[in-house]
């Protein structure tokens, strides 16, 4: 079977990109596949994280981002002339391909996939939400093309969502909706955290989605009662980094920042708690990764992934409301208690279990054979 994945780029060391080149490495193993990653907008930059040899790799150098610094007439015109651009090139890789299914992970792509695809099956990968636009506040003209771009995604064969949330949201558009998780990059190592450091983590981009703002409100309320204990901050570049940046220097708690850690890993089993504080989450893939480690996760119980990773109360605790003085009672009482933290930490490592790729890929294989047989 011939899969031909489109998506913006292999760039940046991000979950999406992660998770796609797993994926990707996984299906090239297997010999009833061939496996080709089509990018958007890569240019020069090298793979962001090691990609199998099997699978082979072509950018079609469109580079859609030339058009954002042009006043809006401008850019208009620009981005027709990219998107026909788009259009030319991947008709061009589709008839050299043959591919059997094209999976796309990026919205704004689907309507000139659908336009030049021909008969064969397009599976939409959702790795946001359904609902971000709303979520993230967006004003009217945004909200109307991205309900623009979602018409398009009724054309495709197959939504993939992470969720059963954000599945349900999909499902108002699209009959055909299928939930698979995302491959998690798990500890694989055999040592884990033994949960007695006084040090916490929080991994996440500066943005509003993530909501550090919060997190540091929350670690003000646990610091004044746990002043002993640190908060570990590896951020990746957002909209808010700089005020955030500012403010935590201004900040006497003992709050660390650090830049993204390549061995991620490593600094879980170095801390005792995970904190997650996101707005909304596609998925969220830092818990089932943290509690792999053995570490007890604490998160709001916001749409849709936490719900679907946490069980409240056995691995971790969801709050609900986005309750701050809840959130940080639940903290103080993990710091309270090693004993809550292991046996939390301990039932992390089951449940991240069922992330593991030889768990969801045959998910994926299924799907693939289900389309072929339509």
């Amino acid at each position: 079977m011939r899969l031909l994945y489109i998506c913006d780029a292999l760039a940046v060391y991000g979950g999406l990109e992660r998770v796609l080149i797993e994926k990707a490495n996984w299906l090239a193993d297997q010999e009833s596949y061939e496996v080709c990653m089509i990018t958007v907008n890569q240019g020069n930059h090298p793979i962001c994280f090691p990609l199998n040899p099997n699978v082979s790799h072509e950018d079609l150098d469109i580079r859609f981002y030339q058009q954002y610094h042009l006043p809006f007439s401008k850019r208009l015109i620009r981005s027709r002339q990219l998107c026909r651009l788009f259009r030319e090139r991947l008709i061009r890789k589709i008839r050299e391909k043959t591919p059997d299914v094209i999976i796309c992970t990026r919205l704004d792509y689907v309507r000139d996939i659908i336009r030049v695809k021909g008969a064969i099956p397009l599976v939409f990968e959702s790795h946001s939400l359904c609902l971000a636009s709303r979520f993230e506040g967006d004003g009217l003209l945004r909200r109307i093309h991205v309900w623009y771009l979602l018409l398009a995604v009724k054309k495709a064969e197959m939504v993939v969502a992470l969720t059963q949330g954000d599945a349900a949201e999909w499902r108002k558009l699209i009959k055909n909706v299928y939930v698979i998780p995302n491959v998690v990059h798990l500890n694989q190592s055999g040592s884990y955290s033994d949960c007695t450091a006084k040090s916490v983590i929080f991994v996440g981009r500066y943005s509003k989605q993530k909501d550090v703002g919060c997190l540091l409100r929350i670690w003000n309320l646990v610091h004044q009662r746990h002043p002993d204990w640190f908060l570990h901050i590896y951020g990746g570049y957002g909209e808010e980094q700089d005020s955030l940046l500012a403010e935590i220097k201004q900040m006497e708690a003992n709050l660390i920042v650090h830049e993204p850690s390549d061995d991620i890993i490593e600094r879980y089993k170095e801390s005792s708690i995970l904190l997650l504080t996101s707005r909304y989450e596609p998925f969220g893939l830092v818990l089932p990764e943290a509690m792999s480690c053995c570490l007890p996760v604490v998160a709001f119980d916001c749409p849709y992934g936490p719900a679907d990773i946490i069980t409240d109360g056995i691995d971790g605790f969801l709050i609900s409301k986005r309750n701050y003085e809840e959130y940080a009672n639940r903290v103080c009482l993990l710091m309270d208690h090693l004993d809550l933290r292991i046996k939390m930490g301990q039932a992390g490592v089951i449940s991240s279990i069922k992330y593991d790729e030889s768990r969801i890929m045959p998910l994926w294989e299924q799907l693939f054979s289900q389309l072929l047989q339509q």
